[in-house]
């Protein structure tokens, strides 16, 4: 039996949601001979791995995120006394521990403190269904940790190129003769499953893709009636609006619901449904750009005029790669906010309705909203939105946003990348919202012409000019007061990574970076080429 659940659930989430980042399966680790892996207890099968903790502490709990690989030496067992019976229990103490905190398997290094896996370990292990692996004594686990962050980059690397390749082909099927049946077939053809538009009633106004079975459409119908809500419907309750999206778990489908157009007495509310694989991700990113699409393609004809028209073609020549100037007279405000939104763990919200949310249909996915720092894997898609300037933007429930200040169309450059920075800050210090804030006209930088500024910058900067890691690093270190553990939720790196490159850009420059006067005029610096780059591009 299935169950129906609007986005964002109305229940508390699942204990360890899924971190965003894509899976690294275990059994891909295990079959790596220059590590020399093996599995010795737990479940074999449907292991993935998403990161790699490292932790000699009787309770690493509190330091996990879920889906690791948790790598021990087995250090904190020297503590436990009593002999065997007190050895058993802590280590089934342990094992239970571990699993609660959903971390994905246990890696126990052999040598120096352990010449074999001891057997309680094994035993609690199968017990609680831990994957345990053994790590030989010649794989250091940063071996290990290298391995998983390469596999997790090129996973990325795919996925992305996977959703610029939609991102593309939906828009490019938006301006056809017949733009919502070519809509419905571009997405069908990149989530590698069945789409629909369906109304409350079930009626079938286009669809695309392998015909499911009867239980899937049966229950696609029913997702139609929930997203419909007032649209006056089979179905539909008087009075009330449903959600702008929902979905439904099958064995083997992932069903997902988009409301498309407006609700109102007497319409027939369109619902885009897709049916795609449960256990791909990008499917549900791919399917909220086209409900932005089909919702400006499928709108009642009452309501759309040029301005709709404008904003139609607007997004879909953004989509192509557009320059902002060039769809200027398309978008009618004079000024523009641009919002980076990134969802929060716990949370299934889609795009369709942020962008409700946000009274805006300008939104689509943005493969980066923060740089990559080397020794990580990228993070994961987040949404970029043009909402009109004069629109207040509020927190939303499941999203952290990013926010620029209003500009006009030929400074949207600019402002994508202030938003961008203000995500990267909200996100470091678990902020829902966090708004750029321009600095004022009689500000230090104005003091110094912008010639003298680049020129000062480049020349103190210089030894940092050919690492481009090192200068992301000290931008959002000093950016974030010098704190350690923020700069490191910033990057997406250990903070441990982020003492070795401060340490290393102190000795690069020469200079003492606790000195409250050198911080000061490294970020009169760093400000400078952030100007200089806004400038060029």
């Amino acid at each position: 039996m299935t169950s129906l659940s609007p986005t964002p659930p109305a229940t508390a989430p699942r204990a360890t949601p899924p971190p965003s980042t894509p899976p690294v399966p275990l059994a891909e680790l295990l079959a790596r001979t220059d590590l020399g892996l093996r599995q010795i207890a737990g479940p074999r099968e449907g292991v993935a791995i998403h990161w790699v903790h490292t932790s000699e502490m009787a309770d690493p709990v509190p330091y996990l995120l879920g889906g690791e690989m948790l790598l021990t030496a087995g250090m904190h067992l020297a503590e436990v006394t009593g002999g065997a019976p007190a050895l058993e229990s802590y280590l089934d103490g342990y094992a239970a521990r571990t699993v609660a905190a959903g971390a994905a398997a246990l890696g126990f290094g052999i040598a120096p403190v352990h010449d074999t896996v001891p057997a309680a370990l094994v035993a609690a292990c199968d017990r609680h269904g831990l994957p345990l692996v053994e790590v030989p004594a010649g794989t250091p686990f940063t071996a290990v940790e290298s391995a998983v962050w390469q596999a997790v980059t090129e996973a990325r690397h795919r996925e992305l190129t996977r959703l610029s390749e939609a991102q593309r082909a939906l828009a490019a099927a938006a301006a056809r003769p017949d733009p919502a049946a070519a809509v419905l077939r571009a997405l069908a053809r990149h989530v590698r499953g069945w789409t629909a538009l369906l109304a409350p009633d079930g009626t079938e106004h286009g669809s695309s893709g392998p015909r499911p079975a009867d239980t899937v459409r049966a229950a696609a119908g029913r997702l139609a009636q929930v997203v419909g809500g007032d649209g006056g419907g089979a179905g539909a309750r008087e009075g009330a609006a449903g959600p702008s999206s929902a979905t439904d778990a099958l064995p083997g489908a992932q069903l997902s619901a988009y409301a498309l157009t407006g609700r109102g007495p007497g319409r027939q509310a369109l619902a885009l449904v897709v049916a795609a694989d449960p256990h791909d991700p990008p499917a549900h990113t791919i399917a909220g750009v086209a409900a932005v699409l089909l919702s400006l393609i499928t709108g009642p004809a009452g309501d759309r005029g040029p301005a709709a028209t404008g904003h139609a073609a607007a997004l879909v020549r953004l989509l192509v790669g557009a320059r902002p100037a060039e769809v200027a007279p398309l978008l009618g405000a004079p000024l523009w906010t641009v919002v980076h939104a990134e969802r929060r763990r716990e949370t299934t919200g889609s795009a369709a309705s942020l962008a409700t949310a946000l009274g805006t249909t300008l939104l689509a996915p943005e493969q980066e909203t923060h740089p990559a720092a080397t020794d990580a894997p990228p993070p994961g898609p987040a949404l970029r939105a043009l909402v009109p300037g004069d629109r207040e933007i509020a927190a939303q429930p499941g999203w952290t946003l990013g926010v620029s200040a209003p500009v006009p169309v030929e400074e949207l450059p600019a402002a994508d990348r202030h938003a961008a920075t203000a995500l990267r800050r909200a996100l470091a210090q678990h902020a829902p919202l966090v708004r750029h804030r321009a600095p004022g006209p009689h500000g230090i930088a104005s003091l110094v012409s912008a010639d003298d500024a680049r020129q000062h910058a480049r020349a103190l900067l210089a030894p940092l000019s050919d690492s481009p890691p090192l200068l992301d690093t000290l931008h959002n270190w000093l950016s974030l007061h010098g704190n350690w553990d923020r700069t490191a939720t910033s990057l997406g790196i250990h903070r441990n990574t982020v003492r070795q490159r401060i340490s290393r850009i102190a000795t690069l420059l020469d200079t003492d970076l606790d000195d409250a006067d050198v911080r000061m005029e490294l970020w009169f610096a760093l400000r400078a080429l952030d100007r200089d780059a806004a400038t060029h591009r």
